[in-house]
C-alpha cells in the first residue's frame, strides 16, 4: 500500500487533538493525491482541453475542488473575507449535465494555470489554519464546524475519481506516465460466468445521523424493501463476455435497447464501449487512465448503464431467463452474503479499491466475497434504482444542490466503487447516481429474476420548503391576497413603461412564477437563484409545462398538486427564459446588459448586501431600471450581523433597511416614485399561514 493511501475519517472516537491531526493528515494526502493526477499532463495545454463535449475543460477541475472550501466556508461563515471572488465565481458550479450548468465556453476566459496553483497554495493555507483553530468537538455530526472541513475533502476525493474519467478521455500525447499510476498487469482468459443463488430477505436502506463517518445528505435516513430471492451472476461482466453481445450486432438491434438507450447510440454512433480501441486487425485495444493496452479479456466491462441494459435484455432472450440489473436492494442483499468489513475498519482492502491496489481494473475473478468476486471495487456497478431520498432524508444546509438535482428519475445509483474510489466513496452506505449515458469507471453484473422493477413516472415534490415554495409561487390565492410573484411583476412591467423590455434579470427567481410572468413582456428574462432545489423547479415547469407536489395539510396528512404553464396562461413563455444557480454577491461577468434587474426579496439572503448594492449598476443598461423588493427579516443564517442593511443600533441611534438602502443606491441612482409595500401570504398548512409586507422602491440609473 503506498504511503498517500489512507482512510475516512471515524468521527466519534480519539481526543480533539488527535482528531485535528489525524484530519490534517487526511487533507492532506487528498491534496497530494490530487497533484499526482494533474502531474499526468505533459504542459500546460493540456489543462484547456476538453474531454468531453458535456464537461468543462481540465482547466475547471484544477480550480473548483480548491473553490469549493472557500464557498463553503464562507456560506458558513467560518471565512469572512474571499480570496479571489472571480475565481470563486468561474469555477463554482458546471460539473454535472444540469440544465443550470453553463458550459458555453465563450462565457469562460479560463485563467493561466500559473494563477490557480497560487490560488490552490493560498487556499490550502486556509484550510490547514481552519482546520488548527475551528472549534473541534467529538462526535462531528453535520452541525459542527468540522463537517464543513469533512465536505471539501471529501468532495475533493469524488472529483479524483470524475477527474480521472476525463483524463482517460484526453488524447494519449498529453499525458505523460507517472509512478503512481500503477497499472494491474494481469490479463488472461475470462472465468465462464454463473449464476448464483441469493437468499431474499428485508434489506434495511440508510444510516442514522449519529453514523461515525461521514456521509452525503442522500445517504441518512431509512427505508425498508423485502427483497424475494434471486440469482446473480458470480462474476461482474468481463470484456469477454460482452463481446459476445456486440459480435451478435448488439449495438444494431432496436429490440435490446430502451428509447432512451437507442436514441443516445444513435446519435453516437456507437460500436462498442467507449475505452475500447478498435484496431485495423480487427481486435480491441482497451484505453486506461494513461496507456492503451491489448485488451485483456478477464477484466470487467465498463459501459453506461444504457449499455449495460441492451446487453441484460439480448442475453435474457438468448437464455429465455429474465435478467436485468440489481436494484439497489438486491445489491445489499449481494454485499450481505459475503461479511465485508467496512472502510475504515478493514487492515487491507479486500477488493481492488481505495487505491491499495493498483490504478485500473483487474481480472473479475481476482477478489473473492463469499460466493461471489468484487462486490465491491474493480468497478462501479450500476442498478435499475434511479436515487431518490430516504424517509427522514433532509437536505444540508451548506450543500442543497448535492443531491435533490437529481431526484429526477434521470440518474441511477452505481454501488461498490471502483479502483480510484476513496474516503467516503468506498464506504457501504455510499449513495452515487450519473445519468444514464455518463461514463465513469462502471460495469455491472446481472440478476435473474421475475420481479419487476417499478419506478414511479409522475415525481411529485416532497421537499417541505420546496413545495410550499410552489404554492406560494404558482398555487392558489388565500385570504384575498393575490399571489405575490404575479404581483410583483406587475409592478415591475407597469414601472417600465415607455421603456426598452429587451432582457431582464431575475434575482432570487424562487422557484420561477416571476421570471415567466416577466416573459410575457419582455423578449428574454434570466433567473438566478442561489439554491439549486428552487432552480430545479423553474427548469422542471420550462421543460416540462408542469410541476407536482405534495402539500402539508395537518399533521402526517397531505395532498397532491399539478400546474402546468397552460392554465397559468403562460405557455410560450418557456422559450423567453433560462435559469442558472448562481451567487448574488459573486456574479459571473456575462450577466450583464439588462434593461431590468429585479431583485426579489433576496437582500436579507446574501451574505454581503451592500457590496452587491454597490456594484449592481455595472450590469445595466444605462436607461433600465433596478427594483428592489425586501422584507428586511435580517438573520445571522444568511447575512452576518456585520453586514445587515439595518435592523440594529449605531452610536444609540436606529439604522433602518430602507435609509440605508437608500443613502447607498443615491450615489449611483435616482429615486423614481414612493416607496410602497406589496403584502405577501404564505401558506405554511391548510390553517396556518406566513403574512408579511414586501418594501418596492424603483431606481434609475444616473446618467
Amino acid at each position: 500500500m503506498n504511503d498517500l493511501v489512507t482512510r475516512t475519517i471515524i468521527l466519534n472516537l480519539g481526543s480533539v487533538a488527535g482528531k485535528r491531526k489525524e484530519i490534517l493528515e487526511y487533507f492532506r494526502k487528498t491534496v497530494q493525491i490530487e497533484e499526482k493526477l494533474f502531474a499526468t499532463f505533459k504542459d500546460d495545454s493540456t489543462y484547456y482541453l476538453r474531454a468531453d463535449p458535456l464537461r468543462h475543460p481540465l482547466i475547471f477541475y484544477f480550480g473548483h475542488t480548491a473553490v469549493f472550501y472557500i464557498n463553503k466556508l464562507v456560506l458558513a461563515k467560518y471565512l469572512g473575507e474571499r480570496i479571489n471572488p472571480h475565481f470563486e465565481s468561474i469555477f463554482a458550479v458546471g460539473v454535472d449535465e444540469m440544465s443550470w450548468d453553463d458550459l458555453n465556453e465563450a462565457h469562460y476566459d479560463w485563467p493561466a494555470v500559473a494563477e490557480i496553483r497560487s490560488y490552490r497554495a493560498r487556499v490550502w493555507e486556509v484550510v490547514e489554519d481552519m482546520i488548527s483553530r475551528l472549534p473541534l468537538k467529538l462526535p462531528i455530526t453535520w452541525d459542527e464546524p468540522f463537517w464543513v472541513i469533512m465536505m471539501g475533502i471529501e468532495h475533493q476525493r469524488i472529483h479524483l475519481e470524475t477527474s480521472s474519467v476525463l483524463i482517460r478521455q484526453l488524447p494519449l500525447a498529453a499525458l505523460k506516465p507517472v509512478d503512481f499510476w500503477k497499472v494491474c498487469p494481469e490479463r488472461g482468459e475470462s472465468p465462464e460466468n454463473e449464476l448464483v443463488n441469493v437468499p431474499g430477505g428485508m434489506v434495511k436502506l440508510g444510516k442514522s445521523f449519529d453514523n461515525p463517518l461521514y456521509g452525503w445528505d442522500n445517504e441518512f435516513g431509512s427505508r425498508e424493501i423485502r427483497v424475494k430471492p434471486f440469482k446473480t451472476g458470480k462474476y461482474l461482466v468481463s470484456n469477454q463476455e460482452f463481446l459476445e453481445f456486440i459480435e451478435d450486432k448488439g449495438y444494431h438491434t432496436r429490440d435490446y435497447w430502451t428509447e432512451e438507450g437507442w436514441n443516445w447510440k444513435s446519435y453516437e454512433k456507437v460500436e462498442h464501449p467507449r475505452f475500447w480501441r478498435k484496431k485495423k486487425d480487427g481486435g480491441y485495444q482497451l484505453r486506461l487512465m494513461l496507456e492503451g493496452i491489448p485488451l485483456p479479456w478477464n477484466w470487467p466491462v465498463e459501459l453506461n448503464y444504457l449499455e449495460a441494459k441492451a446487453f441484460c435484455n439480448w442475453k435474457s432472450k438468448k437464455t429465455g431467463k429474465p435478467l436485468r440489473l440489481p436494484t439497489e436492494a438486491e445489491w445489499y442483499r449481494i454485499y450481505n452474503t459475503g461479511n465485508i468489513p467496512d472502510q475504515p475498519y478493514w487492515d487491507n482492502a479486500p477488493g481492488n479499491i481505495n487505491l491499495e491496489h493498483w490504478a485500473s481494473p483487474c481480472p473479475v475473478d481476482k477478489f473473492e466475497f463469499g460466493k461471489f468476486y468484487d462486490v465491491i471495487g474493480n468497478v462501479w456497478q450500476w442498478t435499475e434504482t434511479p436515487i431518490s431520498g430516504f424517509n427522514g432524508f433532509k437536505v444540508h444546509p451548506y450543500y442543497d444542490d448535492f443531491s435533490t438535482p437529481t431526484f429526477d428519475n434521470k440518474h441511477n445509483l452505481i454501488k461498490g466503487g471502483s479502483w480510484i474510489s476513496t474516503g467516503n466513496e468506498a464506504t457501504r452506505d455510499a449513495r452515487y447516481a450519473f445519468r444514464r449515458h455518463f461514463y465513469q469507471h462502471a460495469g455491472f453484473r446481472y440478476v435473474e429474476t421475475a420481479e419487476p422493477v417499478v419506478i414511479e413516472s409522475a415525481v411529485y415534490e416532497e421537499d417541505p420548503d420546496v413545495s410550499l415554495r410552489c404554492e406560494f409561487n404558482y398555487g392558489r390565492e388565500y385570504g384575498n391576497v393575490p399571489l405575490f410573484s404575479v404581483k410583483a411583476a406587475a409592478f415591475c412591467i407597469n414601472a417600465m413603461k415607455g421603456r426598452k423590455l429587451s432582457k431582464a434579470l431575475n434575482l432570487g427567481c424562487d422557484v420561477g412564477r416571476t421570471t415567466f410572468e416577466l416573459a410575457r413582456y419582455f423578449d428574454h428574462v434570466t433567473g438566478l437563484d442561489f439554491t439549486a432545489r428552487y432552480i430545479r423547479l423553474a427548469i422542471q415547469m420550462q421543460e416540462k409545462g408542469r410541476i407536482l407536489y405534495t402539500l402539508p395539510e395537518e399533521g402526517e396528512l397531505v395532498s397532491f398538486h399539478e400546474i402546468s404553464l397552460e392554465e397559468l396562461g403562460l405557455a410560450g413563455t418557456e422559450n423567453k427564459v433560462d435559469f442558472w444557480q448562481a451567487d448574488a454577491s459573486n456574479l459571473k461577468p456575462q450577466y450583464t446588459g439588462y434593461d431590468l434587474i429585479y431583485v426579489q426579496n433576496l437582500l436579507e439572503r446574501i451574505y454581503d448586501p451592500e457590496k452587491f448594492l454597490q456594484l449592481v449598476h455595472e450590469r445595466m443598461n444605462t436607461s433600465g431600471l433596478l427594483i428592489i423588493s425586501s422584507l428586511y427579516d435580517w438573520n445571522e443564517q444568511y447575512t452576518a450581523k456585520n453586514h445587515w442593511l439595518g435592523g440594529y443600533r449605531e452610536d444609540g441611534e436606529p439604522v433602518w433597511s430602507s435609509e440605508r438602502l437608500t443613502w447607498i443606491l443615491q450615489q449611483k441612482f435616482y429615486l423614481l416614485g414612493n416607496i410602497t409595500s406589496i403584502p405577501l401570504l404564505k401558506r405554511i398548512k391548510s390553517r396556518v399561514f406566513f403574512y408579511g409586507e414586501s418594501e418596492f422602491s424603483v431606481w434609475e440609473l444616473r446618467h
